[in-house]
């Protein structure tokens, strides 16, 4: 990938003193100039003053660079927190807002930089590939998987990946947990983690409940990371580890071919070595593993959205907040939808339903007088005239809900039809 720093200055009257071009990549550089280098941190670039007329036109000495970034995606296995969504797919291809929630990771990953994305897998990886080698045309990007024959925990994948993340050409990799959601600010992270010059960098954010997750302890001023306490009994402070790192290929030599916690026991030792720096996230981040905070991260995801893209969302008279539709799902009149609701590809929304904080999947048809809230609807299930779905119902893949229903909780395996109302949170086997 080619890449051209180009910076245009127009100013009225205006003095500059020093211009200061910060270039945080380095690799091959194109030979076509002697004012072209190699591994280049910055360029002072300095100009006298500019009249009304006048323009400066400052190249940065790294014009071309070819990069060679990779990254490593935390797949994982057999996704049982977000059963049934689960048994029909694996978790990283479950639908989230409308597409397969490891494509928001891969499009970030692209958009970066990076041309090569290695799944660590150890469950149907031939699903995932199938399903994943058309984004891999239209995306411009490799995606091989790492299949693992054993849980190697979320380590010890890296060291099977070795020979892939560690190329001749030095550069820092990328390792994501794919459950998780965010603005992901990575090209600020890469300049992060130059800056420093440690050997690893994570994202960091604040929650108000740390004590189930990995706290972060930092020095306010670099950044650099002091301790990291796993599931705190005692508070500490209030930045966890994001699930997105930053590394340098040196951190490879560190972890075996085995099952090996990078939380629990490769941090700690880039800790003491004062190698460990964390940046805190911008933005919304939530772990969408499990429905609750699938649902949280929806209307997170959705806030975003407003906020960067407001044209993707729904409007009219019987939208409410932020939802957003596909362009071929048919919604009759009377409807009353929204906030936070996501309605995927085919469905089909018939007249008098009331949708609120939940996900409807690609195929669904949800008929007169249906009300969901606080629900994921399975692709290509059917929700009967009158029926009510509510607090954290799951319906897996064509799951048919009969008329009149009612399901508080329920969590419904694929195939399956609903002839009785479910009255209690419970597993419909």
């Amino acid at each position: 990938m080619n890449i051209i720093f180009l910076i245009i200055l127009r100013k009225k009257s205006t003095f500059i003193k020093h211009l200061r071009v910060d270039c945080i990549s380095r690799g091959p550089v194109k030979p076509s100039s002697s004012a072209l280098y190699q591994n280049i941190n910055c360029k002072l670039l300095q100009a006298s003053s500019f009249n009304q007329s006048s323009s400066v036109l400052a190249e940065s000495t790294m014009m071309w660079y070819h990069s060679t970034m990779k990254a490593l995606i935390l797949v994982g296995g057999f996704g049982t927190r977000l059963r049934p969504l689960t048994l029909s797919f694996p978790k990283p291809l479950v639908d989230f807002a409308n597409k397969p929630m490891i494509l928001y990771q891969i499009e970030a990953l692209k958009a970066t930089g990076v041309t090569e994305v290695v799944l660590a897998i150890s469950y149907q990886p031939e699903v995932m590939l199938n399903f994943l080698k058309d984004f891999e045309s239209k995306l411009g990007i490799k995606i091989t998987c790492s299949q693992e024959t054993e849980p190697l925990g979320t380590a010890g994948p890296l060291a099977l990946a070795r020979d892939i993340l560690a190329d001749k050409s030095g550069e820092p990799f990328f390792v994501l947990n794919s459950d998780v959601i965010s603005e992901y600010p990575l090209k600020e992270m890469i300049a992060f983690h130059k800056s420093h010059g440690g050997e690893a960098s994570m994202l960091v954010t604040k929650v108000d409940e740390p004590s189930k997750y990995g706290v972060v302890v930092t020095e306010e001023s670099t950044g650099k990371v002091e301790r990291y306490v796993e599931k705190p009994k005692i508070y500490v402070g209030n930045k966890i580890n994001a699930g997105i790192y930053l590394l340098n290929p040196s951190v490879l030599d560190r972890i075996e071919l085995k099952p090996t916690s990078i939380e629990k026991e490769i941090f700690p030792k880039i800790v003491s070595e004062n190698q460990l720096y964390a940046m805190v996230l911008p933005g919304y981040w939530m772990d969408i593993g499990q429905p609750k905070d699938y649902i949280t991260g929806l209307r997170l995801y959705l806030d975003s959205l407003r906020m960067k893209s407001p044209s993707k969302l729904a409007s009219g008279a019987h939208i409410i907040g932020n939802v957003l539709i596909d362009e071929s799902a048919e919604i009759s009149d009377g409807c009353l939808i929204g906030p936070d609701v996501a309605i995927g590809p085919g469905c089909v929304i018939e007249s008098g339903v009331r949708l609120s904080q939940c996900t409807i999947m690609r195929g669904v048809c949800i008929k007169e007088h249906a009300c969901i809230s606080s629900s994921i609807i399975g692709w290509h299930s059917t929700v009967g005239r009158w029926a009510r779905i509510e607090n954290m119902t799951i319906l897996g893949e064509d799951v048919h809900v009969c008329d009149e229903i009612y399901s508080n909780g329920g969590v419904v395996l694929p195939h399956k039809e609903i002839k009785a109302s479910i009255l209690k949170p419970e597993i419909i086997m």
